[in-house]
């Protein structure tokens, strides 16, 4: 809805000031003084009139920057309309949380949304208004470069994390100086590619789109979040950018989002690559058409929607109504009072790296962590243990991970240097070189000869930031081979072995598994992230962390994710199983992964018994009530996470072997116990029908309940008519 304000602003804009604010520019075309540099320009043939009827700008940060370039823009701007400062703000400004993949393993929705908070505070003091941020794509497979901005592999999971993001970043409408407007991208279904291969094609049934992608989308819409970024696939056939089925009938219709729909990068000229435009003004036609209001870097509108308005009065229109689109964000944003919503120096300065920030940061990363094997209590480490610290991941700062932009990782504390603060009895040794093969034969030699001395081998292993995110995708997401080798060569030792591994992805840690006594899984913690891996390793912290992705055992199992759909032939595990080779199994491996959805060890050890319903049948109007008792039986105080899943036994359409529909995060002392109720309504029951419509159906299901997706406990119960 317009405010009187922009009714007033169209009304007197001219139709290039219009298509000015529809299109969108990187920081370069600015110098540090805030005048245009003229090299951009020329290169783009944007003119200097153009540059100033521009809306918005990415990748500027720091508030006297922004101000500068603010100041001067409003100086050449004939209306004086404000930019929209927008940048890549994923997973922290300065101030780096873990990565979102690894913020999903918190399983702790509250958490994310302190985070985003604290991301949009440092980011919104840095002069920026808007991030590309949440991706809420779902997906299955970790050959993508991008599944490290993602929370995981489960539709719900993902639109809790969704609404947390969104609500944390923007804070209540309108948008105030702590907060910025969220992005919600990349819609949609940019997490399916095809082999996992960046900006591959996605081809999927509309049904299945709408039964498990769509609903974090969904999430975050309902979330009001002030823009949606589209993807650079094709969905249904056509790129997303300029589809007006997915964009005008899902997102705008059913979805009922009315804010601003930006593309991706370029994306409109891409439509060229695609093969559906024959040039950039084809392109930015059906991107128009398709309700796209914002044009990244292409320049296909600015160079090309005056003349097509000249030509189509419909385009002329829409113009109008994208205009409309921007100008009321910068209202929502509060920019026609305040051009430079509060920026200063000074408070830059006080809150970005604050102690509140770098404290939020650690409990972030510890809540992260997943301890994924503990064989022979090897976890937690005595302080008076003699440690051979192996591995050159130990000794750097490259633990911010991808989509850190202001991130730096030269400042960034070691996991030599954390724990060198809690053991007294370390021995380094890089042991191996991720950049340089050459010298890894006397690394190893080195590493051995300082593993021999000592009683126990931390070795810390894994990937560099820039092996995930975008363009990063992976066929072989095993270790690196030089560090395979080195752990061979140390297991011969016959020492206890605890891995810790460094990664922007799921990878496949079959053999690390099997040559480990314990493992730890921290993903890219960052910037506090030294600091928690040191608290898990030495005691200090219980883990906590539980996977939102499903771990393959190799890579030809992928795609691999727990709520897959039973075939005609489905592997049930019983006896008749193992003598029938006409099942829908591997003849060379087991259908199991590594490690489960949900999974994550800790020190503490839990149990569930008496699980109960209610009643045993119930009508749609009605509800009824499950529980269940959940006890620590250690003597170390912990966090258990209880899972409730339902199996739907017959449906219109196959139903998945189990659905994650609630959780848990209960906080136990050594030895308690404590009864958790979980309510069963129509609603965790309903699922998108053949027709495209989410309702429940009468029949039998299954109340599935357990510390991850593999459960312990169920039950079964009847939906009546």
């Amino acid at each position: 809805m317009q405010s009187n304000y922009v009714k007033q602003l169209l009304s007197k804009m001219t139709l290039q000031e219009k298509i000015g604010q529809l299109q969108q520019i990187a920081g370069d075309f600015f110098g540090d003084d805030g005048s245009p540099i003229t090299g951009p320009l020329s290169t783009y043939k944007v003119s200097k009139t153009q540059l100033y009827n521009i809306g918005s700008v990415l990748g500027v940060s720091g508030a006297e920057n922004v101000l500068k370039i603010q100041r001067e823009y409003l100086k050449n701007n004939r209306l004086h309309i404000p930019l929209i400062f927008m940048a890549d703000i994923i997973h922290g400004y300065k101030t780096i949380f873990p990565i979102p993949l690894a913020l999903g393993s918190t399983w702790d929705p509250e958490l994310v949304k302190r985070v985003a908070q604290a991301s949009a505070a440092e980011a919104s003091a840095s002069g920026i208004d808007v991030t590309f941020s949440p991706m809420v794509d779902l997906v299955h497979d970790p050959r993508w470069g991008r599944v490290m901005e993602s929370t995981g592999e489960d539709p719900y999971l993902n639109s809790l994390f969704a609404k947390s993001f969104v609500d944390g970043y923007q804070g209540n409408l309108p948008v105030d100086e702590k907060h910025v407007a969220a992005t919600v991208k990349h819609f949609a279904a940019y997490g399916a590619p095809e082999a996992g291969r960046e900006y591959n094609t996605v081809d999927m049934s509309e049904w299945r789109f709408r039964e498990q992608y769509l609903p974090a989308y969904q999430k975050a819409i309902e979330s009001k979040a002030l823009l949606v970024m589209t993807s650079f696939n094709i969905l249904f056939g056509i790129p997303a950018t300029g589809n007006k089925y997915l964009m005008r009938h899902i997102l705008r219709r059913e979805l009922g989002f009315n804010g601003v729909l930006i593309s991706d990068w370029n994306a409109i000229n891409e439509m060229i690559s695609h093969g559906v435009a024959s040039d950039s003004e084809e392109a930015a036609e059906k991107a128009i058409q398709a309700g796209t209001d914002i044009d990244m870097m292409s320049f296909a509108f600015l160079g090309s929607l005056e003349k097509l308005a000249m030509k189509n009065e419909e385009v002329k229109k829409l113009i109008d109504e994208a205009a409309a689109r921007v100008l009321n964000l910068k209202d929502a944003l509060g920019l026609f009072d305040d051009p430079y919503r509060g920026v200063d120096a000074a408070k830059e300065r006080q809150i970005v790296l604050s102690q509140e920030n770098l404290g939020l940061a650690k409990k972030a990363a510890e809540e992260a962590t997943v301890l994924l094997k503990n064989q022979h209590q090897s976890l937690p480490l005595d302080s008076n243990k003699a440690i051979a610290l192996i591995g050159s991941k130990a000794n750097t700062g490259d633990l911010l991970g991808n989509w850190s932009w202001k991130g730096d990782p030269a400042s960034t504390q070691t996991i030599k240097s954390a724990l060198e603060d809690h053991f007294d009895n370390i021995l380094f040794e890089a042991g191996y070189d991720m950049v340089s093969a050459e010298n890894n034969l006397s690394l190893n030699e080195q590493a051995i000869s300082s593993a021999k001395k000592q009683d126990v081998i931390l070795y810390v292993a894994g990937l560099s930031a820039s092996q995930s995110g975008e363009a990063s995708s992976m066929t072989d997401i095993s270790l690196p081979k030089e560090q395979l080798d080195l752990l061979r060569k140390l297991s011969k030792l016959h020492k206890p072995i605890i891995t810790i591994v460094i990664t922007g992805r799921p990878l496949d840690l079959t053999e690390v598994d099997r040559l480990s006594d314990a493992i730890l899984l921290p993903w890219f913690p960052g910037t506090a992230g030294a600091l928690a891996i040191a608290d898990i390793v030495s005691g200090k912290t219980n883990p906590t962390g539980r996977l939102s992705m499903t771990f393959p055992k190799s890579v030809g199992q992928i795609p691999i994710y727990y709520n897959y759909y039973n075939t005609g032939r489905p592997l049930t595990g019983t006896l008749e199983d193992r003598n029938n080779i006409y099942l829908s199994k591997y003849i060379d491996s087991s259908n199991d992964p590594l490690y489960p959805f949900g999974f994550g060890l800790s020190y503490s050890n839990y149990t569930l018994k008496d699980l109960r319903l209610s009643k045993k049948e119930f009508t749609a109007d009605e509800s009824i009530t499950a529980s269940v008792t959940v006890k620590n039986n250690s003597k170390i105080s912990g966090t258990a996470t209880v899972q409730w899943y339902i199996h739907d036994l017959v449906g219109e359409v196959v139903r998945p072997v189990k659905e994650l529909k609630h959780f848990q995060r209960v906080q136990l002392g050594a030895g308690a116990e404590e009864t958790v109720t979980f309510t069963v309504s129509k609603q965790d029951l309903s699922y998108v029908h053949a027709d495209f419509t989410r309702v429940s159906d009468a029949g039998s299901f299954k109340l599935l309940v357990g510390f991850s997706s593999q459960t312990e406990l169920e039950t079964s119960f009847l939906l009546k008519n």
